[in-house]
């Protein structure tokens, strides 16, 4: 039987109160894994010398000297192999990641490793500081209240992401195609190749964009990554998504936590699964406090598990009537 303040994720013993603290510590993570990638020669193009590199070493398909020579069957059959095991093949493995992390783990990947989406939070929480809201484009009946202490020093951390976050991202990003030592070489020297000054102006107007006006719009409409996740996730029947307890709906105290919680705009409550939610657990973590410790009406579970629909009741009076309808 799980043990008060406790969940279990796939397995995994995860403390209610650290939740929030474990999600945040894999964004960071995954971030900085993202940025050692190419430092590391883990993964990057070398348009230098056009050559992939794979932990270290160029990646070729491994013809011999004189394939093209060999007009037999054992040439032809060497080349189609070669071809089908160091390029084919590496690329179905690739493009099949997502689709697979999407039918196992829903959009697991997007709220808890996801640096884009880590950034747009980031975003958001700024906004929130500053404007009151999350949205630079009005409030919106789910966003959470704030203090409107500390506006200036919340201002001065704004600008200074606003700056370092693209410019970072810029100069990560750009070494997947340019060797880091050369980056690096020519922001010591302060003298740029078009290469270079091309693919940090780049990546970092497009960043410095989608921080400001897009977020999580991306999300949902526009990353493949994530809309691969989203529609195979959906079809699943075995996908990590959040439950909802239908059987004990009516201790629900329509506080609409797990609402303001919800950077992505999902209704946790309703008794549909909704396509958008990225299973970040932050409104697990939001009923625990608001009912107490192991007691929240949410829950990480493997596949749909709502056998019982919920029965609409006053505690859900908050609802708009096309929520309730849907």
């Amino acid at each position: 039987m799980p043990t008060a303040g406790i969940i279990y994720i796939q397995g995994i013993n995860v403390n209610i109160k650290n939740l929030h603290i474990y999600r945040r510590t894999t964004q960071v993570f995954f971030i900085l894994l993202i940025f050692s990638i190419p430092v590391l020669d883990i993964l990057r193009y070398d348009t230098a010398t056009r050559e992939l590199i794979v932990f270290g070493q160029a990646w070729s398909i491994g013809l011999r000297p004189d394939f093209f020579i060999e007009h037999d069957i054992s040439g032809a059959t060497h080349v189609a192999l070669q071809f089908f095991l160091k390029a084919i093949l590496p690329w179905l493995f690739i493009l099949s990641t997502f689709p697979l992390l999407g039918y196992f783990t829903g959009r697991f990947f997007c709220g808890w490793m996801c640096p884009e989406g880590a950034f747009f939070e980031l975003a958001d929480f700024l906004t929130l500081k500053l404007l009151g809201r999350r949205s630079l484009y009005g409030k919106k009946t789910n966003d959470p209240e704030t203090s409107h202490d500390n506006k200036f020093l919340y201002a001065v951390i704004t600008a200074i992401s606003a700056i370092i976050i693209p410019a970072a991202g810029g100069i990560a990003l750009t070494g997947f195609f340019i060797a880091p030592k050369t980056i690096w070489s020519q922001i010591i020297n302060w003298d740029f190749t078009f290469g270079v000054k091309a693919g940090i102006i780049g990546v970092s107007v497009y960043m410095l964009i989608s921080l400001i006006f897009v977020r999580h719009a991306l999300c949902k409409y526009v990353c493949s990554a994530g809309l691969m996740q989203m529609l195979f996730g959906w079809a699943s029947p075995v996908s990590l998504r959040i439950h909802l307890d239908a059987q004990r709906i009516n201790q629900c105290t329509d506080c609409r936590a797990c609402e303001r919680v919800c950077f992505m705009n999902v209704k946790p409550r309703l008794p549909k699964k909704d396509i958008n939610c990225v299973t970040c657990g932050e409104c697990i973590t939001a009923c625990n406090k608001e009912l107490g410790a192991g007691k929240g009406l949410f829950n990480f579970s493997a596949g749909d598990s709502n056998t019982k629909k919920p029965v609409w009741i006053p505690a859900f009076a908050g609802m708009t009537k096309q929520d309730k309808d849907t």
